[in-house]
């Protein structure tokens, strides 16, 4: 079978295909955009998979990596919750304009594609799902400036004002994207899913919390936590926290996402649903900062850095309620997370880290996404 990963010279995707490549033939579209790599060509792409360099905005690329492929995988996207909220057009042209392109060609062109697999996104949910004493299980929208200025850090329920307890959030609630990335995630999600149940192309959306693990980009300062965490470490920099460092994640491993996607693509009960892909466990931004840094041995040298500061759209706690991916599909988060952050500092040692993050952060201050 031939399966096509777009964006699969990036985290996630070369992951993807070095499991593929073992049964099927697969063909990789990617632009090796250079905010991500810093090489011209990745050390670690796998050689026997087929290389398309080419933009998914670009529809005869498109058209040219569709040939022949039963199975599409669309990984790419432009990736960074803050730098969307100024580079609004980019994040809608990449993210949901050429997925647009992906489905126009899939409506109206002859092609062999048989299912559809897009990567989608635990930012559309927003803030996560919460209980009350009072009211039962809630779902309060963002915070507001005034709570965040008298540093009331958690989350108060919407109808009677108490304080709530973050619970795992599952499929069913309902969806307030509090950035441009999570918007244009949540149109790739509901455009796919829409499109392929009307014409008949089995298609699920697997929506990944926080990935880790090796080839996530040290060098982009919009990336995942521990990627910006890790590269300020091996710079001797001190990890900059927001807030006071309790605001909590779902954090899984690489190796589970790509086993999340071949369970969807091999089970015929995933056509036309939606999953959660995580681990089930919360765990705080602070304890990530100090797991890396004594895996990197700097205990003695750097401490995490809490500004008691908050940024526009950020939530405070957001973790999966795996149920239905286990129930439906069989998976299981395999990697442990103590594991999963020695494979990445593993990986992370012999990597080169540029620290871009003071100019990000400057570029977010400037433009008032975060509290001076």
């Amino acid at each position: 079978m031939r399966i096509l990963v777009t964006g699969g010279a990036g985290f996630i995707g070369s992951h993807l295909v070095d499991a593929l490549i073992e049964k099927h033939e697969v063909a990789v579209l990617d632009n090796l955009e250079p905010q991500v790599h810093t090489k011209s060509k990745p050390d670690y792409l796998n050689e026997n998979a087929t290389y398309i360099s080419g933009d998914v905005r670009n529809k005869e690329v498109l058209r040219r990596a569709l040939g022949g492929v039963e199975v599409v995988l669309h990984q790419a996207a432009a990736v960074g919750v803050g730098q969307s909220m100024y580079q609004v057009e980019k994040y809608v042209d990449v993210n949901t304009m050429a997925t647009a392109k992906l489905l126009d060609i899939l409506v109206n062109e002859e092609h062999e594609v048989k299912k559809l697999i897009v990567a989608s996104s635990m930012s559309i949910y927003g803030e996560g799902a919460y209980e009350c004493e009072n009211c039962g299980v809630v779902y309060p929208e963002l915070r507001t400036e005034e709570q965040l200025k008298k540093r009331q850090w958690e989350m108060k329920c919407q109808k009677c004002g108490k304080v709530v307890k973050p619970i795992s959030t599952n499929e069913d609630k309902p969806l307030h994207p509090t950035s441009i990335y999570a918007i244009t995630k949540r149109d790739q999600e509901e455009m796919c899913l829409t499109v392929g149940s009307a014409y008949g192309i089995p298609t699920i959306a697997l929506r990944y919390f926080n990935v880790y693990g090796p080839r996530q980009s040290l060098n982009n300062p919009y990336t995942g936590v521990c990627a910006i965490f890790s590269a300020r470490i091996k710079n001797d920099n001190p990890p900059l926290i927001f807030e006071d460092g309790l605001q909590s994640r779902d954090f899984v491993s690489v190796h589970d996402i790509v086993r999340a996607n071949i369970l969807a693509m091999e089970h015929a009960n995933a056509n036309y649903e939606v999953f959660n892909v995580g681990t089930g466990k919360a765990i705080n931004i602070l304890e990530i900062a100090q797991v890396l840094i004594k895996l990197y041995n700097k205990g003695k040298e750097l401490e995490p850095e809490i500004t008691n500061k908050y940024r526009a759209g950020d939530i405070r706690h957001c973790f999966a309620d795996i149920s239905k991916i286990k129930n439906k599909l069989g998976y299981e988060p395999r990697v442990d997370f103590d594991d999963g952050m020695k494979e990445l500092v593993w990986w992370g040692e012999k990597e080169e880290a540029v620290d871009k993050f003071a100019e990000a952060h400057d570029e977010l201050l400037g433009r008032g996404l975060v509290e001076e």
